[in-house]
């Protein structure tokens, strides 16, 4: 049959892999951080309050003292020409991955707050013919605040769609092999280039209400089996804590801060932090980490140091982004 002259033009159907992180405003300034924090805290996944009860303490109290210091954290470690960190190696990771990749399939990536958006990217995917969709959260530990929000906005666009592209979502790789030596291989090479031998290295997650344990969240349940997977693999003593507590509520413990001003009296006074929950080093591990935990640590009496970078677009990283999206597009490819 001859196709009608009028007829829309038709791409040969490929395959799209899309990498998802948390979000970053657009700027180090309190303006784009009021509005970041805006859309991330008036997320039901996020915050477990009623509306009714939350959005006057957000739109009258916290959008109207948080952004002013979140800005200035945010200036600590933004980069000039690339922007957010979080956002520049989200975008590392996707081109380096797109290299591995080749023509097997289109690999773009979104942020769950802020730009580019999930819709924008997936809209982005659409207009290059991917009618299958490998659509990959890069949150290790599976987290309702986390994984599912992200897979809220996948559906939220999918539900706004006539013509709906096939869909396969990457799921938590906590305990996976290639996630826990990709871990280990590159913690073992930082850990080898220290000018010190830390007596301690701490493994801080972020931090969720303790609530979201007991409603059956298994995001605490994850972050401790990866500590403990990788923990038995290490030359070096580990410990697990728990970062970035917000509000009144009780939260997972131990806390890192805490964790952190206890060594020395415990005669730890070499010190080396990872931040394994992350897949992007961001604002929680370059600031919180970074610099107010050495901060803490050295007014607390200690005297070695050091944060070691999440996997970014290392060598490491990169095999297992590879491996994961290929072991999930089984089927797919050729």
């Amino acid at each position: 049959m001859t196709k009608p002259a009028d007829h829309p033009p038709v791409k040969s159907p490929k395959i799209g892999v899309l990498l998802v992180n948390l979000g970053t405003p657009d700027a180090p300034q309190p303006g784009a951080v009021k509005r970041y924090l805006k859309q991330f805290l008036s997320d039901r996944r996020v915050v477990e309050i009623p509306p009714i009860a939350w959005q006057p303490i957000l739109r009258g109290i916290v959008l109207n003292t948080r952004p002013r210091k979140s800005a200035a954290a945010y200036a600590e470690v933004w980069d000039d020409e690339r922007g957010s960190p979080l956002a520049a190696i989200t975008r590392d990771q996707a081109e380096a991955l797109q290299t591995r990749m080749g023509d097997a399939a289109i690999v773009d990536w979104a942020m769950r707050y802020g730009n580019p958006s999930v819709a924008t990217a997936l809209d982005r995917l659409w207009e290059q013919g991917a009618r299958r969709i490998l659509y990959a959260p890069l949150y290790p530990q599976y987290c309702a605040a986390t994984t599912a929000s992200a897979t809220d906005d996948l559906c939220a666009w999918l539900e706004d769609r006539r013509w709906q592209p096939a869909i396969r979502t990457l799921p938590a790789y906590h305990d996976d092999l290639l996630y826990i030596d990709a871990l280990v291989t590159d913690l073992k090479r930082q850990l080898a280039a220290l000018d010190f031998t830390p007596q301690r290295l701490l493994l801080s997650f972020h931090g969720m209400p303790e609530r979201t344990l007991h409603l059956g969240d298994p995001y605490h349940c994850h972050c401790q089996k990866t500590a403990r997977l990788v923990g038995e693999r290490l030359d070096v003593e580990t410990d697990t804590a728990f970062q970035s507590r917000f509000g009144p509520a009780k939260w997972l413990e131990p806390a890192t801060d805490d964790t952190l001003k206890a060594y020395p009296r415990k005669g730890v006074t070499k010190v080396a932090i990872a931040a394994p929950g992350f897949s992007a080093d961001c604002l929680e591990t370059l600031e919180e980490l970074g610099i107010q935990g050495n901060e803490q640590f050295k007014e607390a009496g200690g005297t070695h140091f050091a944060r070691l970078d999440c996997l970014n677009t290392s060598h490491a990283g990169m095999d297992m982004l590879e491996a994961l999206a290929r072991r999930e597009l089984m089927g797919w490819l050729d």
